[in-house]
């Protein structure tokens, strides 16, 4: 039987469906192969690579090779994009380095962008070879990727402290947010004001106009620029009879959205789900995986001819013909070189709505959007009735100006209308309107009495004009959709690259997520502010993009990729040369300067805002401590020791670095201080002095807010150890502390070498546990060294039997996380995955990725005990 490859379970599973017992197919788990981890395993003389197989993947290959073994004709079928095209590369290659494989052996390439039956046979029935071309644009990708990574890095380790690596890619992403901040920080408010008045018609319908011109001028935003001018353009309108002096009427058209590609379901998905680019496209593998939908990772945004009829006739059967277009319609990719796949994103059988498929409640919103998206854009264009309808006195001294529209026909928008970004401007083109005729009176109406406004309003006697301040507004944060789209205009980065790059930057600390806004870390500004000054060419959006361009050129087959990795290896070389001469300490003062306005904003009194609070001499700048990371401190140290934690002073939440007494301890009459230091506040008792050159003093445990923090409290810090009392069977003294583990209790028996320590469930415990409640958790440890005295791990979710080998699957709380548990595997869930979400499918994979984990040394062992019994056994027989 051939064999067939391909990358995961689920799809060799659906395929193997497909093809039958005529064919083997099992799945490689992804990758198997990668670039040793070490400095040299990109050799930038002739470029050639060091691989390694991993020892996950070392299973993979054998069951591959001895699956061939029986029939030596071996067919790639992984994805349909460099990545894909890369597997199946890395596959053959470490097959035919394998004893008992010929080298002559038939290897072919199939590829479908589709799993279904038709598809999948269609593409066994047309097998091609590897392409190479998009394996050398994977090459080049990978060993930029590992050039910048292994020779940026130590450069960030060496001159900036605390800081991470760095990412080729990811580096200029992180840029875009911190420069985004940047702006909202500058950004300086206009006030302006807009004036609106209720109206009626004579049959008695309302409707809303605004202030578009006064005493014959038109109104630009900011000449209504305070209250007073406003509350003249207020009386102005309320002093004046108003009449319709114009209604014009347009006909207009609405087209659909094109078919889904990577970047805009990404970008859909955060709109209307608030779902991640990661989840978005985990839950559309599964879909695709399963046969649902086209592969999910494309730049294409065409369709299949036969996919197009099939969706004309799902609209005419679901809609009726009245929303079938006259013929279909054909959009053309605006990527400069669409390389990473072939079609749009769609449903498999076009027929099918989410409510005929069993699918899971993440799967189902994705796949009814997709399906929606595919649909509407086949449809009829929506044809709309834009209405502007002009106000004004006998006079023409004030104009006003209502705008709506009314949907003639729905067309596409019956099905689907595509979601809006926050920094979208919102339109009046939505209202509706009532019939209105030129030469109406417009009589106004009292309807502003119970307006109410964070910012100030100015309102008619008649509560029927309104003036209402407004402020200019800075640039919204990114969100994930709207930074997918930034890059994807920028042409940075690919389809298949975004959501990886996104978790890089927020797994590494450079950013962090609230709710769906991008937020910068201090640590991130570092890196970009260092980056942007000593490597700015390499964290450019142009040299980024036109480095994507020259990696399409090279899958393209239109340039070599050891040219474009040679050009780029001497220029980057060189910049990371020159940085061998920098001095730290101009480093810093250089991103001091850079990140002036952030860590030492103006203060609005005209003094130094970068002069010391305390000394009132020095000068405040960012320094480095010793363990990594970064705080402010006095230039006068270590005449004054003045700190604060990195970052500008009193925002989100950080000390701004002041001394706080909290008391005098009523025993030594010694102060009670909370001080800030290089790793955090602590309470200390008394000041430093040459009679006492170490002060008692106590962390805060990460739980306590130092601003909530008074003087009991710090007592209590200032007592630990605490001693509970004596133990009831040896009379030895118990006692609880905090640790570096967090709270403990501790006991030592006269025949014990050591003492015992038990973690304690909270830090108040040390405070309050009573002698039984101790002697208790003491016993628990004893009696399970490896447990530390802990309770069995708490079942959060029930996921029932596992459907194919039985047994129950649970989601338990463990100590490093929550796991998946079935029967004795236990597999620890993703990051980005919470216990609520995940599904069956996905605990399932996950179990059988950690099974395979654990069977190999366990079969190892087995092997040697038995090969030891045979020798002599053979002799016997002789």
């Amino acid at each position: 039987m051939p064999v067939v490859v391909v990358e995961s379970p689920a799809k060799a599973k659906t395929i193997n469906g497909y093809l039958g017992s005529d064919y083997t197919v099992l799945a490689s788990y992804g990758h198997v192969r990668d670039l040793v981890g070490k400095d040299g395993s990109v050799d930038t003389d002739d470029w050639g690579m060091t691989w390694e197989v991993p020892a996950d993947s070392k299973k993979r290959i054998k069951d591959i090779a001895d699956a061939l073994a029986d029939d030596p004709n071996l067919i790639l079928a992984t994805d349909p994009d460099r990545e894909g095209e890369a597997i199946s590369w890395h596959l053959q290659e470490a097959l035919l380095n394998r004893r008992g494989i010929k080298k002559d052996m038939p290897v072919s390439r199939v590829a479908f962008n589709a799993i279904t039956k038709t598809a999948v046979q269609e593409a066994i029935a047309n097998p091609r070879e590897i392409d190479t071309p998009l394996v050398h644009a994977y090459l080049a990708r990978r060993a930029l990727d590992y050039l910048v990574g292994f020779n940026l890095s130590p450069v960030l380790w060496r001159k900036l402290p605390g800081a991470k690596s760095a990412g080729r890619v990811q580096s200029v992403s992180l840029r875009l947010i911190v420069e985004r901040e940047m702006e909202i920080e500058a950004f300086d408010p206009r006030e302006y004001w807009s004036v609106r008045a209720m109206l009626e018609t004579p049959r008695g319908q309302q409707f809303e106009a605004r202030l578009v011109s006064l005493a014959g001028k038109k109104l630009d935003r900011f000449d209504l620029a305070d209250a007073t001018q406003a509350e003249l353009a207020v009386q102005a309108v309320e002093s004046r009879n108003l009449t319709v002096t114009r209604v014009e009427a347009k006909p207009g058209t609405r087209n659909p959205s094109p078919p889904f590609m990577t970047s805009t379901l990404q970008q859909e998905a955060s709109r209307k789900f608030g779902m991640g680019a990661k989840a978005a496209m985990s839950t559309a593998q599964r879909l695709y995986e399963a046969g649902h939908i086209t592969y999910m990772r494309t730049d294409g945004i065409d369709m299949a001819p036969e996919a197009v009829h099939a969706a004309r006739d799902a609209i005419a059967d679901r809609y009726g013909k009245d929303y079938v277009p006259g013929s279909p319609r054909m959009y053309k990719n605006k990527a400069k070189n669409a390389q990473e796949a072939h079609e749009c994103i769609r449903p498999t059988d076009m027929a099918k709505a989410a409510g005929d498929l069993r699918l899971e409640a993440d799967q189902k919103k994705l796949y009814d959007l997709i399906w929606k998206r595919t649909l509407a854009s086949q449809m009829e264009a929506a044809r709309l009735e834009r209405t502007t309808v002009t106000i004004a006195d006998r006079d023409e001294q004030v104009e006003l100006r209502a705008t709506g529209q009314v949907v003639a026909f729905d067309g596409f928008m019956k099905v689907y209308t595509e979601g809006r970004d926050d920094d979208a401007e919102a339109s009046d083109d939505d209202k509706r309107l009532p019939a209105i005729h030129e030469g109406d009176a417009a009589k106004k109406v009292a309807a502003y009495a119970d307006e109410t406004s964070e910012n100030q309003l100015v309102k008619a006697p008649s509560n029927a004009v309104l003036g209402q301040q407004s402020f200019t507004q800075p640039p919204p944060r990114y969100t994930e959709a709207t930074l997918v789209k930034k890059m994807e205009e920028l042409g940075i980065g690919r389809p298949s690259t975004y959501a990886s790059i996104l978790g890089t930057i927020v797994d590494r600390g450079y950013v962090r997520k609230e709710g769906n806004r991008l937020f910068p870390e201090d640590q991130g500004r570092l890196v970009t502010a260092f980056l942007s000054n000593y490597f700015r060419r390499y964290v450019g959006y142009d040299f980024t993009a036109g480095l994507e361009d020259e990696l399409d050129q090279v899958s393209a087959g239109d340039a070599d990729y050891k040219d474009v990795l040679g050009r780029f290896w001497r220029d980057f070389k060189a910049a990371v040369d020159e940085t061998a001469e920098l001095r730290i300490t101009d480093v810093l003062e250089k991103i001091n300067e850079v990140l002036e306005p952030h860590l030492f904003p103006d203060k609005g009194d005209g003094t130094d805002p970068r002069l010391c609070p305390r000394c009132e001499q020095g000068r405040l700048s960012m320094r480095t401590a010793r363990s990594g990371g970064a705080f402010i401190g006095c230039g006068r140290y270590p005449e004054c020791n003045y700190t604060r934690p990195f970052g500008p002073p009193g925002m989100e939440g950080e000390q701004t670095g002041e001394d706080r007494m909290l008391g005098v301890e009523p025993e030594s009459g010694l102060e009670v201080w909370l001080k800030s230091g290089r790793f955090g506040p602590y309470v200390q008792l008394g000041e430093k002095t040459d009679e006492n050159p170490k002060p008692k003093r106590s962390s805060l445990p990460k739980m306590w807010a130092p601003e909530a923090l008074d003087l009991d409290r710090g007592l209590q810090l200032l007592s630990l150890p605490r001693q509970v009392g004596m133990h009831p069977e040896d009379g030895q003294p118990i006692e609880t502390n905090l640790g570096r583990y967090g709270p403990y209790v501790m006991h030592k028996r006269p025949e014990d070498a050591k003492p015992i320590y038990a973690n304690l469930a909270d830090e108040e415990e040390v405070f309050t546990i009573g002698m039984n409640r101790a002697v208790e958790v003491l016993a628990d440890k004893r009696a399970n060294p490896r447990g530390g005295g802990r309770q069995a791990a708490k079942a959060l979710r029930d996921l029932g039997e596992h459907p194919e080998n039985g047994g129950a699957m649970a989601v338990m709380e463990g100590r490093f996380g929550p796991y998946v548990k079935w029967e004795k595997v236990n597999a620890t869930l993703p990051k980005d995955v919470s216990p609520e979400e995940l599904t069956v499918a996905q605990a399932v994979e996950l179990i059988d990725a950690k099974a395979a984990k654990t069977k190999k040394p366990a079969r190892k062992a087995a092997a040697k005990k038995p090969a030891a019994k045979k020798k002599p056994a053979a002799k016997k027989a002789s």
